[in-house]
């Protein structure tokens, strides 16, 4: 994920918000407790999905991969009042730390944190939703979007990371040989190819795919 030199990441990050104090404890906490820390969102990706969520200003958040909460309570910050965010995750082992996390979260009453495969689980939402962040397995990532995508209100925002795979996706040795690196390839093709959205390939941490629904 490292293609920034980490004086330029070390740069951006003092002259971006800081992160709050139960995130900076999360944030400490997951690479001290939990395995593959790097799957956490972090500060610069974690202000842009809050960035982002500001500017929408969402009734209603999906989120596709929670891990341990850090996405899902920057994306909160720019909740509508009443607003609601719902986050799947199939990993049983991580929910008592989510939930934990959550709990002690001013937006505890308005995430719907749910517990099994989104595949089986997103066909039972009805949305719609306003804005989407997509960061589970890479395998099913247009499977997903395909499923999503009809819920998603126009204008709303879809996000999906992970999408330049730490710079697999220019290798062709990966390309032929790596699974989620051709989901990500087929992904990536199919978002740019798709007459539905407009979209923005950011090059932020591991990559972020950003579509509009028009």
């Amino acid at each position: 994920m490292e293609f920034i030199p980490k004086e330029i990441e070390a740069y951006a990050e003092a002259h971006t918000e800081p992160e709050n104090e139960l995130l900076r404890q999360l944030n400490r906490d997951t690479h001290a407790k939990i395995m593959r820390p790097r799957m956490l969102s972090g500060h610069l990706q974690g202000r842009l999905l809050a960035l982002f969520s500001r500017l929408v200003h969402p009734h209603h958040i999906l989120e596709i991969g929670t891990y341990t909460g850090y996405s899902a309570l920057c994306l909160c910050e720019g909740l509508a009042p009443g607003g609601k965010l719902t986050t799947i995750d199939s990993n049983e082992e991580l929910e008592g730390f989510a939930r934990e996390t959550f709990a002690r979260s001013e937006y505890h009453t308005q995430i719907d944190y749910r517990i099994g495969k989104a595949l089986d689980i997103l066909p039972t939402l009805a949305g719609p939703f306003d804005l989407m962040f997509i960061d589970a397995d890479k395998v099913n990532y247009s499977r997903y979007y395909d499923m999503i995508l009809d819920k998603l209100r126009p204008g709303g925002i879809i996000m999906a990371d992970n999408v330049l795979w730490s710079g697999k996706i220019v290798d062709p040795s990966a390309a032929k040989s790596d699974r989620d690196t051709q989901a990500l390839l087929a992904f990536n093709k199919k978002i740019r190819e798709d007459t539905q959205v407009k979209c923005l390939l950011l090059p932020v941490r591991d990559g972020i795919m950003v579509a509009q629904k028009i």
